[in-house]
């Protein structure tokens, strides 16, 4: 699953190349809305909601509609000069908008529906909080988490309908800054303010160019772009030492929410230790 942070770029990227133009050519590789000729409507904006991408267009006779688009795993938007030579596989392309200065390709997209803009709710409502949205409240988050006492704090903070933007890098990174092994049920977590602020910070210092990182000096700035320096404190770590203790780092499995796959997780059995 995506990051927030990536779809928040994505979503920027594309309100730049689309916003305020006129669609060309529009092309909908999926069989539901394969008829679908979005040509003459204007793109609106695009903006992120957590995890899933929104497109709003609207129609010549004020009609307005919204592109919904979710990356799950695979999937990617790319902005291209008109004509411009894709770089990923035309068979993967599953949407493609054209404008008179850009054309914006979805590829491998997870979810890619159409659906008035009015009912948008039917979509995303259901998400929590979303931590680089202008509806961040963290004491709501903060509420919706501890409703579920019993269920552990990675499970927690990566499910969507709890806070919006979580993915597995800031569900490992987050905790480990918490001093808390995802496995650990919110009720034992004291502090579960902190650690979703903590979450938010990276996810914002994230939102430039440049690979991700986690690992930020005081002023909240990324340190972790320099030569030869990690990125992550625990993420993808197993057997490296730990960066504030030196005991090597551990690889586990957690589940998802709703009963889902489980998922890696890295922590630091020192500075995370198992719960009782």
């Amino acid at each position: 699953m995506p990051e927030g942070d990536s779809v928040w770029r994505a979503a920027h990227q594309l309100h730049q190349a689309l916003a305020g133009q006129k669609l060309i050519a529009s092309d909908f590789r999926v069989p539901r809305f394969a008829t679908l000729n979005l040509a003459g409507w204007t793109m609106e904006e695009v903006v992120p909601r957590g995890k899933h991408l929104l497109m709003r267009v609207t129609g010549p006779d004020s009609k307005r509609l919204t592109i919904h688009s979710h990356l799950k795993m695979e999937g990617a938007w790319q902005v291209y000069p008109p004509g411009g030579r894709w770089r990923k596989p035309g068979f993967t392309a599953r949407c493609v908008l054209r404008t008179a200065a850009a054309d914006a390709v979805g590829f491998s997209l997870g979810v890619l529906e159409v659906v008035a803009t009015d009912n948008e709710d039917s979509i995303v409502g259901f998400l929590g909080p979303d931590l680089l949205g202008p509806d961040w409240d963290v004491d709501e988050a903060e509420r919706r988490i501890r409703a579920a006492p019993e269920v552990p704090i990675g499970v927690a903070i990566l499910d969507q309908r709890n806070l919006a933007g979580i993915g597995n890098i800031y569900r490992c990174e987050a905790c480990f800054l918490s001093g808390v092994h995802p496995a650990t049920p919110v009720s034992a977590v004291a502090d579960v303010r902190t650690l979703v602020t903590d979450a938010k910070q990276l996810l914002e210092a994230n939102l430039g160019p440049g690979r991700r990182v986690t690992i930020l000096n005081p002023r909240g700035v990324p340190v972790g772009r320099m030569a030869g320096r990690p990125g992550y404190w625990v993420y993808g770590r197993e057997h490296r030492p730990c960066l504030k203790c030196g005991t090597p780092i551990r690889r586990g499995l957690l589940g998802k929410p709703n009963g889902e796959e489980e998922r890696d997780i890295y922590v630091c059995p020192t500075c995370q230790p198992v719960p009782a």
